[in-house]
């Protein structure tokens, strides 16, 4: 139960938001959902999403990481972008619209990235589950090493840019992961360094991937939409969901391929 105002802020009332949760998962499960800690880096389309669905499922302890600010260019998927946001931090301006679904969340907004100088900073092996949403390659190299090596789990999110069919999105265990780029690149990198992920871990991905159809309005950008991204976003929300009410057995793992995954 949590106490909010009524629209025109006259008088509080008690809320249950959690009552449909707690009928389908019981209250057991709804407790370990408000219990859980987890961090998501990087809250752009497919972050911000996963944030939100958290919340709203009843996850209430969550730390969001970004280092930036909302620009006009994030309002066509991401969560927080508004005409209003505009110039805003991104984890300041999400932190706020949290907190109007659930005024008693417990949100850690980190404006700043994760990088080799920043990694022991965040204390990762003090959560439940790790959130992967960041777009750098070997920022996200280190974020997964750091997860695996904490024994934490991890859910991370492939590329989700250039792709225009929400029902192509996937979810496997990284190794088996087929037609993606930044997967392909991720695990070049992984074998180039000799540095390799010391656990498996799940991911969100899509096989799909189309050209851009006119010239980027700034270097290396891509062309993305929310109806694909928002997927992403709940699609990750919706695996620490699962593990948390099957108490830590998603039961994902056995219907990975038993085949390694052929490099695209």
């Amino acid at each position: 139960m949590m106490r909010c105002r009524t629209f025109n802020e006259k008088q509080e009332v008690m809320i249950d938001f959690s009552s449909r949760t707690r009928l389908l998962v019981g209250d057991e499960c709804a407790a370990r959902l408000a219990e859980s800690r987890v961090i998501v880096f990087g809250l752009g389309g497919v972050g911000s999403w996963c944030v939100e669905g958290l919340v709203r499922s009843g996850v209430s302890h969550i730390t969001i990481v970004d280092q930036d600010r909302v620009c006009p260019s994030n309002i066509n998927r991401q969560l927080m972008a508004t005409a209003v946001t505009v110039g805003q931090v991104k984890v300041d301006a999400l932190k706020e619209h949290l907190l109007e679904i659930n005024p008693d969340a417990d949100i850690d907004a980190r404006h700043g990235a994760f990088n080799a100088s920043t990694a022991d900073s965040f204390g990762i092996g003090g959560y439940d589950y790790v959130i992967d949403a960041i777009d750098s390659l070997p920022d996200k190299m280190l974020l997964i090493r750091t997860a695996c090596d904490a024994g934490v789990k991890l859910f991370s999110s492939m590329g989700a840019a250039r792709k225009l069919d929400p029902t192509r999105v996937r979810v496997a265990e990284f190794w088996h992961v087929q037609g993606c780029p930044l997967a392909r690149s991720l695990r070049q990198g992984f074998r180039r360094s000799g540095q390799m992920p010391s656990g498996k871990f799940m991911c969100v991905f899509s096989d799909e991937l189309l050209d851009n159809a006119a010239k980027p309005d700034e270097p290396h950008a891509n062309g993305s939409m929310v109806h694909v991204t928002a997927v992403f976003g709940f699609t990750l929300s919706g695996l620490v969901i699962g593990d948390i009410v099957k108490n830590g057995n998603t039961g994902l793992w056995k219907n990975c391929p038993a085949q390694s995954a052929q490099e695209q």
